[in-house]
């Protein structure tokens, strides 16, 4: 009796398979996990622009240049949203009167979600459900009682 040893071609073709679709589940996550700490990372960013901001106004009593100091192209926080948001931009607003401001960006992981942070200290995460549409302070974030410029 001659036995060979090694495996059958249906049997390598399985287990290609099952790893196929173990590799997919895993990648699916990842990438979602991926996406979700870019989104804290635009949230950080954000967050460290209001910090920043404040000592602004305590140097200034005004917020007339928070957006072109901090948010501008070319300053680190904007850069790292940017970098991570490319080609949609992250949206600087300071009201008239230079009393408030407004921070806001799309976020990575639902692009429909915009976080925004502003003078009065809020910080909240807002759904547009509208694609393709320009972010802006002014119209995404009040909903929520985020970028009430003038409050």
């Amino acid at each position: 009796m001659n036995k060979q040893k090694g495996f059958t071609i249906i049997e390598l073709i399985v287990v290609i398979a099952i790893i196929a679709v173990l590799a997919g589940i895993v990648l699916v996550n990842v990438t979602g996990y991926i996406n979700k700490g870019r989104d804290a990372a635009i949230q950080g960013n954000l967050t460290s622009l209001l910090t920043n901001a404040a000592t602004y106004f305590d140097t200034n009593s005004n917020y007339s240049g928070v957006c072109t100091t901090y948010m501008a192209s070319g300053k680190p926080i904007y850069d790292a949203i940017f970098s991570i948001i490319t080609p949609t931009v992250p949206v600087c607003t300071v009201a008239s009167g230079n009393a408030a401001f407004c921070a806001c960006s799309a976020l990575k992981n639902n692009p429909y979600n915009v976080y925004c942070v502003d003078s009065t200290g809020t910080k909240r995460v807002t759904t547009t459900g509208v694609s393709g549409t320009p972010i802006t302070c002014a119209t995404e974030c009040p909903a929520a009682g985020a970028c009430v410029l003038g409050n």
